[in-house]
């Protein structure tokens, strides 16, 4: 997704909001990397729109905080055959 930056900082950071997603995910639905939904989330939208940065932000301590339970359940998975 090319074009203008900030309206794309904007629509990532409705879409994690909405659907509690993680950074991965969003990248994947958008088409563009990590580093740049990270990028854009934490640098830009910090000073485009301060109350829409402060929620998401939320939602990506929340990730954070959960992605140890994400990974062990993953290797879970992968060692169980399922």
């Amino acid at each position: 997704m090319k074009g203008n930056i900030e309206e794309r900082a904007c629509e990532l950071a409705a879409y994690i909001i909405e659907n509690n997603a993680t950074v991965r995910t969003a990248a994947k639905e958008f088409g563009v990397s990590k580093s740049t939904v990270h990028k854009d989330l934490t640098d830009r939208l910090r000073t485009l729109d301060r109350g829409l940065y402060q929620k998401v932000k939320r939602v990506l301590e929340q990730n954070k905080a959960e992605r140890h339970i994400r990974g062990g359940m993953a290797t879970r998975r992968k060692y169980k055959g399922s």
